[in-house]
């Protein structure tokens, strides 16, 4: 696929007329070219499936992951500037919210939201995940004293990480059959039993697809 380009809508790779399924906008590349419509400058993936893409479906994409989320924060992830935003999140049907420091919080009317004591289970992340981006620094997933640990000259990429109470605790890797945890610091013991849980699943899961 990657010598042949990205496949365009309708059409497969095998150079026949067999009709593919049209792509959902989740299926299309990361947006990279920017176009004005309607006065809102919108981001859009450079694909001939481009229609199936809108900055509200998007904005509502975003929200389903990372809301309640700031207009600020909706911005740096599209890439749409603050000002045009407030145009089109006022015509979303969202709930709203304060932050502590008095900031608008844009949320998806039916989303769940735990209560702030509800415990972060502990969870494996694949390298490249979104959460651990800079533009999601303000979740505060991944500590700052931890950054260049997983983001480096060497690992531009990042590397595998571990959540412990909903923060990166350390690193893993899948290796001769065995998923290898690497702790920053000394874990309870509670919460190490309960990684070594978590690591055979994702052992198994491994294995499965293997």
């Amino acid at each position: 696929m990657v010598a042949r380009g990205p496949r365009r809508c309708g059409r497969t790779h095998d150079g026949g007329n067999r009709r593919a399924p049209p792509l959902e906008p989740a299926d299309l590349p990361i947006p990279r070219t920017v176009e004005r419509i309607g006065g809102l400058q919108a981001q859009y993936a450079p694909s001939a499936c481009v229609g199936l893409w809108t900055p509200l479906k998007g904005f509502r994409r975003y929200l389903g992951g990372f809301g309640p989320s700031t207009t600020k924060e909706i911005a740096g992830w599209s890439g749409v500037p603050p000002t045009s935003l407030e145009g089109s999140l006022a015509r979303m049907r969202l709930r709203r919210f304060r932050s502590e420091g008095g900031e608008v919080l844009h949320d998806l009317p039916r989303a769940p939201l735990p209560d702030g004591d509800t415990p972060a289970p502990i969870r494996f992340l694949p390298t490249w995940d979104a959460t651990l981006l800079i533009n999601e620094r303000g979740t505060q997933i991944l500590p700052e004293h931890h950054r260049p640990r997983v983001f480096n000259t060497k690992t531009p990429h990042s590397v595998p990480t571990f959540l412990v109470d909903g923060q990166v605790a350390g690193t893993w890797r899948f290796e001769a059959g065995r998923v290898r945890v690497e702790p920053f610091d000394r874990l309870p013991r509670t919460a190490r039993v309960v990684l070594d849980d978590e690591a055979e699943r994702l052992r198994a899961f491994h294995e499965d697809v293997g």
